[in-house]
């Protein structure tokens, strides 16, 4: 149920003429579910960066027609500029973000590419992670000769188009080709200094990035290059992989930074390259002031930076996303130049900026005001959901004041994980309570289409036995979820601060309600629908759901009971 996120980044060979541009772009954004994050012209070398963002879908759907509106209003024949290129849409990179797998955003670049090739009549190649042969990976090889040379390329038997007519076309004359690929995300990051000297945050930058720094003899800065067999200077790695770095001087802050290009963040993230550049520095008698993020970071990032210093400082996993991205942006000084606004920095968070307020947005008192209204949703199954979610975030609030009791020290980690639990539950639960009025709504929107043939009708009655299946999986998944919930409870109550066991029982009333509740919602839909089969099954899983959560029920009060 996770919302899969890519990222897309075309370069487009037109940095002038801004009337183009913001054409080429505005495609984009007619796109449902898509967000436009930037949009950087370069008129030296007439090329523009756009960036945008949405579910894998409608991503290729917005790239799609980015690359058929570039290629209308580019001629490449008359088009010139600094910056190597051999197409209207130059390269077109797809970046997962994220819950979707590097071998997934591959696949969808290869659709990608066929749709180009098939219907737009622009070839094209596959580069770094989608490249369909070794030879094609590096983009500066597959982009050689650039459009100049693509008469002679594409005749060359060892460079037939992965996609698209494998000759020289009109077509071609004027769009040139595509160069489309899967690749990492890159975290452009710069780390801040006590310092303004360039040539210390230099040598800094050479002790961290995966090129190093050139050997000498003798003196290490200034002594003869070490020479290789075939007459190139030898280097001596650097501390991390899939870094680029270099130091300079900046006049805005006057201080030193160090630049890194964080290539691949699975392989070196912003908080591993910044610890590493923290005891670089320490060793050169330079203190590091903080960091400062360039462009747009994925939430994962940040929560897992924030993760990595909660287990430095041995405190508990398991507290909300927000405190989270709190402890991020101290941690890594983020905010340390100016303010750090998570809301613009994150990818996530951008992206449902100014979308409809969600249920789980309302401050309390809204929320009920709303469940009060004359509206029939939010309902049963909302409540349901939302009331687990409290339940189960009294059972987290226990692990993470246990975690954190002096004495307990030694067992943190334990009570640590019951708390990452209790949040994976919550968040799920709050998940819920949205998505069942959303299911809700699905019924509404069938009984609406229209009913004026036999077609019609067919699709209509269709579209209601699925969203009324849907409406019944979605308390069911509430059930589920509660129901298993209970175990932080259960665990908490024994193993927990005794002096919140009362709270850790209320956690478990809560959840118990949100089976019951949600049972009720699941056989009332279960009535309306067609497929007995799938009905009859659901309500039988539903039931022995009820009745174990009932069990566990009394299981926790009885032993609060033996307690007090």
């Amino acid at each position: 149920m996770k919302q899969q996120i890519i990222e897309c980044v075309p370069n487009i060979s037109e940095g002038r003429d801004l009337k183009k541009i913001n054409t080429i772009a505005h495609v984009v954004m007619e796109v449902e579910g898509v967000k436009l994050l930037d949009i950087d012209p370069g008129k030296a070398t007439n090329r523009t960066v756009i960036t945008f963002v949405g579910e894998p879908a409608q991503v290729i759907e917005a790239a799609f027609r980015l690359i058929k509106k570039a290629s209308e209003l580019i001629d490449m024949s008359k088009q010139t500029g600094e910056h190597p290129r051999f197409g209207a849409t130059d390269v077109c990179p797809l970046i997962p973000i994220a819950n979707i797998s590097m071998e997934e955003t591959v696949k969808y670049a290869h659709l990608l590419g066929k749709r180009v090739g098939e219907e737009l009549g622009i070839s094209g190649y596959f580069y770094e992670n989608a490249a369909t042969k070794e030879d094609r990976i590096n983009l500066a090889t597959v982009r050689s000769g650039e459009y100049e040379g693509l008469e002679n390329k594409i005749s060359d038997i060892n460079w037939k188009p992965d996609y698209g007519p494998t000759s020289y076309t009109k077509k071609t004359k004027s769009a040139g080709v595509t160069a489309i690929s899967a690749r990492d995300f890159l975290v452009a990051y710069n780390i801040n200094l006590n310092s303004t000297s360039t040539r210390r945050a230099n040598a800094i930058a050479f002790d961290i990035r995966e090129a190093g720094r050139v050997k000498r003899a003798g003196n290490p800065a200034t002594g003869k290059k070490v020479l290789d067999t075939n007459g190139e200077p030898v280097r001596i790695p650097g501390k991390l992989k899939a870094v680029k770095g270099i130091g300079w001087y900046i006049e805005e802050y006057g201080i030193a930074q160090i630049s890194y290009n964080l290539t691949n963040i699975s392989i070196t993230s912003m908080h591993k390259a910044f610890d590493e550049t923290v005891k670089a520095a320490d060793k050169r008698g330079i203190r590091v002031t903080g960091s400062e993020l360039v462009g747009l970071v994925p939430l994962k990032a940040m929560i897992d930076a924030a993760d990595y210093f909660l287990l430095k400082q041995e405190r508990s996993l398991g507290i909300s996303e927000a405190e989270k991205i709190k402890i991020a942006v101290k941690s890594l000084g983020l905010d340390d130049l100016k303010p750090f606004n998570s809301q613009e920095r994150i990818i996530e968070y951008v992206m449902h900026a100014n979308t409809d307020k969600k249920l789980v947005d309302f401050t309390v008192k809204d929320f009920a005001e709303e469940t009060a209204s004359e509206s029939m949703a939010p309902g049963g199954g909302s409540i349901a959901a939302y009331v687990g979610a409290l339940g189960v975030s009294l059972g987290t609030m226990v692990a993470n004041l246990s975690a954190h009791k002096p004495g307990w020290d030694e067992q943190w980690e334990f009570y640590s994980k019951w708390a990452v639990k209790g949040q994976k539950y919550k968040n799920e639960l709050l998940f819920l309570v949205d998505e069942d009025t959303n299911a809700f709504n699905k019924i509404i929107d069938g009984f609406r289409m229209s009913k004026s043939n036999e077609t019609e009708i067919r699709l209509r009655n269709e579209a209601i036995e699925n969203a009324t299946k849907y409406a019944t999986e979605i308390p069911f998944k509430v059930m589920e979820t509660a129901y298993q919930s209970m175990e932080v409870m259960i665990s908490m109550s024994k193993e927990g601060l005794q002096n919140s066991l009362s709270d850790a029982g209320v956690g478990a009333l809560c959840a118990r309600t949100a089976v019951i509740g949600a049972y009720f919602n699941v056989r009332i839909n279960a009535k309306d629908i067609k497929d007995r089969a799938f009905a009859e099954k659901i309500l039988s899983d539903a039931k022995s759901i009820y009745q174990n959560a009932i069990i566990k029920e009394q299981e926790i009060i009885s032993f609060i009971d033996s307690k007090m």
